[in-house]
């Protein structure tokens, strides 16, 4: 091989080796990213243990019966769980942060590598370019025989094999380049996804620390004092219930059963990604033991567990038709903070005894997504969600007054008809 060729071949190399290494500045501080995101995989694994820990002592706590002492502890445990939450979320914040950092240096280094072998191609071509623009006879002259002539001819094919070479590698750059800008690109959307996600804990943390606050005051710490309260809670539930049934046994919405989906699982999807039934649609013991509050209608929903700060997930897409909260009018009597959507299949869908609202009336929802977070407002024995399935056609959110609470209140009402068994859909 003649000795310009061997030269020319020896610095493509080099150049090749260069322009694939990372300055070593670049490395180390890819290194120290690289461990700065693996510690906030362990705090981040150690902080999902405590939480899970902390909610297996609540629902213990919780099981141990309706006194003044468990729901204080219950409560004290949840703010320890969302505390530690809001903590987990933060690391996850900084590794989303740290991952981003990572791709965009090596992003950066990716595309000055691919500007650099480019370079280094379009160089050689030009060399190409000017050896096989002479002439025949232009070349034979250059060369001081036919021998030299030949040699130079077949240096030129292997260094057209080494641009192929090249070129093979700058389009794998190419694409590991493209695959690292949507990984940056979906890391963006996570790190949006976290911090609404931290702002929302932080809502059910505030939510759960006025609940203690309130229980604290209404008992000064007595268990006496708890136990009327239940009382109260409970007298107040039952006759707001008769007064609504009233008014919905008297109204006639028609509803056309065709427009109703045809009944299989599936339909809709459960709000919640872990699911425990805590009571059935319709008859039940439950609404057996309240013919004062159900009249002998039974459940409208059904009660799934849920801790303060779960999130509630659309069953299916729609559109939220609006949202609101009884307590303002008629605390504990109701479904405290709630949302409705109507959907497309001729169903709507009402989540209840919400901690904190995500979705806004008007809001053009999809199936899956968050609209909230559990709770216990409303009239609530506990933390869970009430989900309940409608007709479309039959269900409206009306204001009406309340001689029980002597205030307006305003929330979905419905034609008896129109309440559908969920399990039907699920």
């Amino acid at each position: 091989m003649p000795k310009f060729l061997k030269t020319l071949l020896f610095a493509l190399s080099v150049t090749l080796l260069f322009l694939l290494a990372l300055p070593k500045a670049r490395a180390d501080l890819v290194d120290d990213l690289k461990s700065k995101i693996e510690e906030r995989n362990r705090v981040i694994q150690e902080l999902e243990k405590e939480i899970s820990q902390y909610q297996t002592q609540v629902e213990k706590t919780s099981a141990q019966g309706a006194s003044l002492k468990n729901k204080i502890a219950a409560l004290e445990l949840t703010r320890k769980k969302l505390s530690a939450e809001i903590k987990a979320l933060e690391n996850k914040i900084a590794r989303a942060t740290f991952s981003i950092q990572e791709l965009e240096i090596q992003i950066a280094d990716t595309s000055l590598t691919i500007k650099r072998g480019l370079a280094a191609m379009a160089e050689t071509l030009e060399k190409i370019d000017e050896e096989e623009s002479n002439s025949l006879v232009e070349t034979l002259l250059n060369y001081r025989s036919i021998s030299s002539f030949l040699d130079k001819a077949e240096s030129l094919s292997e260094l057209s094999q080494g641009l192929k070479a090249e070129l093979k590698t700058v389009r794998s750059l190419k694409q590991d380049l493209e695959n690292k800008k949507l990984e940056a690109q979906g890391k963006r959307q996570e790190l949006v996804s976290l911090a609404t996600g931290l702002s929302d804990k932080k809502k059910v943390a505030e939510y759960n620390k006025a609940q203690t606050s309130k229980l604290l005051t209404q008992t000064k710490n007595q268990e006496s004092a708890y136990r009327k309260v239940l009382q109260e809670k409970q007298a107040l539930r039952d006759a707001f219930e008769r007064e609504l049934l009233d008014y919905e046994s008297q109204l006639k919405f028609a509803i056309d059963p065709t427009s109703l989906p045809t009944v299989g699982a599936g339909v809709l999807r459960w709000p919640l990604d872990s699911v425990k039934i805590t009571q059935q649609f319709g008859d039940t013991a439950f609404s057996r033991s309240h013919p004062q509050a159900y009249s002998g209608q039974g459940h409208n929903g059904i009660d799934l567990k849920a801790a303060i700060g779960t999130p509630v997930k659309a069953a299916f897409s729609g559109s939220v038709v609006g949202t609101g909260n009884t307590d303002t009018a008629c605390p504990n009597a109701s479904y405290g903070r709630w949302v409705l959507i109507e959907h497309e299949n001729g169903l709507s869908t009402l989540y209840a005894h919400l901690s904190v609202i995500k979705a806004a009336a008007g809001q053009t929802v999809g199936t899956g997504e968050i609209i909230g977070y559990s709770g216990e407002t409303g009239y609530a024995t506990g933390p869970h969600l009430h989900f309940t399935v409608y007709a479309s056609q039959g269900v409206k959110i009306l204001s009406r007054q309340s001689k029980i609470c002597n205030a307006k209140y305003t929330m979905p009402v419905a034609s008896l008809n129109a309440y559908l068994n969920p399990l039907l859909y699920l």
